[in-house]
């Protein structure tokens, strides 16, 4: 297909987006409702293939039982010159491998905040009885405005249904892939956590856990390596953000997080995402500093008020005559009332007493 090329007699093709191994993805125009859409095209050279055509239409089918702002949605599907297409939202952006090659790594707190969304759109596909099994940084895509989209279920299965792939067969991008998907095995939900793991681990460090060529090779170092922590590549990553890492990377599905919206809120919990979004500069008014403010301001207080009764008098008697009453000081709203509250306290008590003297 061409720039100006109709799909299904309402498509307009205007250029390409990307070519994968089983399809071509278009940016087109709904010339009926007027907007921009992704078209996903079948490849040439597959339209003949039974089984693949039966996958491409499953995702189709698939993906539009999804609904969730994390998740791409599928808007329609059809058929052009004997080759299957599928009409998806466009994503104006760009894919978190795209980010990873112009940045290598993210700060802790973009990577969690971006992992984090993720792991609510793959929860809500789960919980619909989808697991996506092609988890990888190609397939994450980050919208221009900072919310990022799961795209390509076209290997995702239904939890219960039957095994797509022969025996020996895997699909997905080796160095996300789950132990058990790497043999080969049935895999579940616990096999996306394992590779969104993987791909948080690449964003805070870099590089993916395992350093592979081959399947083969993987399932090597999976069954008898190990992973490099993440603060050993990276010290800035938080413990607790470290923990939640290798914890999706646990080789039994058990040991990993019970499930994506458990991994979410752990994430959506640490330190490092919880100011993800940013409000305007000088208006993000600290509590804890300006309690460590009028902390200090107190310490100083008492300080100086001591100086001041060891100072007094002529130093001839050990007596002291009684200090007049100070006025306490006022409370106030917030942390910051009281630390002004304090400071006009200390102007107005230190120059009654200098007075005095």
């Amino acid at each position: 297909m061409t720039a100006n090329t109709v799909a299904g007699g309402r498509y307009v093709i205007e250029n390409t987006l990307g070519h994968g191994g089983m399809a071509v993805v278009y940016l087109a125009r709904d010339a009926e409702l007027g907007r921009p859409v992704a078209l996903k095209v079948l490849a040439e050279n597959l339209g003949g293939d039974g089984d693949v055509r039966e996958r491409f239409v499953r995702e189709a089918r698939l993906a539009a039982r999804l609904s969730h702002p994390n998740v791409v949605h599928v808007f329609d599907a059809g058929e052009d010159d004997g080759r299957p297409f599928i009409v998806m939202e466009y994503v104006p952006g760009e894919t978190l491998a795209d980010v990873l090659d112009r940045r290598r790594k993210l700060p802790p707190r973009e990577a969690t905040a971006l992992a984090a969304q993720a792991a609510r759109g793959l929860h809500q596909a789960h919980a619909a009885g989808l697991v996506h099994r092609d988890v990888k940084p190609q397939n994450l895509l980050l919208r221009d405005d900072g919310v990022l989209k799961i795209a390509d279920f076209g290997i995702a299965r239904a939890v219960d249904s039957s095994r797509l792939t022969q025996l020996g067969t895997v699909l997905g991008t080796a160095s996300y892939i789950a132990p058990e998907q790497a043999l080969g095995e049935a895999v579940g939900p616990q096999a996306d956590i394992y590779s969104l793991g993987a791909v948080l681990y690449q964003l805070l460090t870099g590089r993916p856990p395992y350093d592979i060529e081959s399947l083969a090779e993987l399932a090597e170092q999976q069954r008898s390596g190990t992973i490099v922590p993440v603060r050993d590549l990276e010290p800035s990553v938080p413990t607790d953000v470290e923990a939640v890492v290798m914890r999706c990377l646990a080789r039994d599905p058990k040991f990993r997080p019970s499930s994506a919206g458990e991994l979410a809120d752990a994430l959506a919990a640490e330190p490092a995402t919880q100011e993800t979004v940013a409000l305007p500069r000088g208006r993000r008014p600290r509590r804890t500093t300006w309690t460590w403010i009028a902390v200090a301001a107190l310490f100083g207080v008492v300080v100086l008020v001591l100086g001041l009764l060891r100072l007094g008098g002529d130093g001839s008697s050990p007596t002291r005559p009684t200090a007049p009453r100070v006025q306490p000081i006022a409370p106030g709203a917030t942390a910051a009332d009281e630390a002004r509250n304090l400071s006009r306290w200390l102007r107005a008590n230190v120059r009654a007493n200098v007075r005095r003297r």
